[in-house]
């Protein structure tokens, strides 16, 4: 099944010939190309199908600037976790260190972060969404070897409260951050601990998106008087923010891109409310 869907992703990469021209020869492509096609198919499609079409297409693909992004998403398979984290290992030493963007999706473990942030000094880019064997402790551990991350995403992660602020306040330099869990409309589980530490400790953020936060309209206050750079906003599901009167004016004014708390979400692949 993997292998007809990578083979069906290539061909829709490639350009198409008119009915008049002779069809084209997949290796005459300059080199240039062939590799800009390639680096189009996420990660599972390039080293389980991929790399096997040709002599040619093996050896491009061990090319490590095939690897500065590597994209594994839709993984939540808990008896092809191993299998995943495999590839994901081959793949960081096919970056021989300059991987800049990882976005993971439904596996991995805390000696695979480990693994990526020993050889992954480069990286910028950090997307982590159902994660749920990945512990807090070791991604604070590896935050150290990550001088230039910009942007960091949580997704329905598994961390405790305390662990979220701790996160938090280790990643003072993002411009980009998001973290986002499902929301509820209890007003008992109202809280603006995550809001005042980012206000606290993040003033370089650009963006924030906080779907399904449980944050106030004091918590969405403390963010706008100490973010100065703020440019975008996403507080989708974040149903204790009130945005009216002076709060609703001030974001017109200071936010360039405002998604409000009952703003639809069907551009959004995960249940954003908790209905319990």
């Amino acid at each position: 099944m993997v292998e007809t869907l990578a083979m069906s992703s290539i061909q829709s990469l490639l350009p198409t010939p008119s009915s008049m021209e002779e069809p084209q020869n997949w290796l005459e492509f300059p080199r240039d190309v062939t590799l800009m096609i390639l680096m189009k198919l996420e990660a599972i499609e390039i080293l389980e199908t991929a790399q096997f079409v040709c002599k040619l297409w093996y050896n491009l693909c061990k090319d490590p600037s095939m690897w500065r992004s590597i994209v594994m998403l839709n993984l939540d398979e808990p008896e092809l976790s191993e299998k995943y984290q495999n590839m994901l290992y081959s793949a960081v030493d096919r970056s021989s260190g300059g991987l800049i963007n990882l976005n993971i999706e439904g596996f991995g473990c805390d000696e695979l972060v480990k693994y990526i942030a020993q050889r992954s000094s480069l990286l910028k880019h950090l997307r982590l969404a159902c994660c749920y064997k990945i512990s807090a402790d070791a991604l604070i551990e590896a935050f150290e070897k990550f001088p230039l991350l910009e942007e960091l995403e949580l997704t329905l992660v598994s961390f405790s409260g305390e662990q979220i602020l701790n996160i938090i306040r280790r990643c003072p330099f993002l411009k980009t951050f998001k973290l986002n869990q499902q929301g509820s409309r209890n007003p008992s589980l109202a809280c603006d601990d995550e809001a005042l530490a980012i206000a606290a400790s993040m003033r370089e953020l650009h963006h924030l998106q906080l779907i399904g936060n449980s944050m106030t309209s004091d918590g969405l206050q403390a963010i706008l008087d100490n973010c100065p750079h703020l440019q975008s906003l996403d507080l989708r599901a974040c149903f204790h923010v009130h945005l009216d009167g002076n709060l609703m004016k001030r974001c017109s004014e200071k936010i360039k891109e405002l998604r409000r708390p009952n703003d639809s979400t069907d551009d959004y692949n995960y249940l954003t409310t908790d209905y319990d």
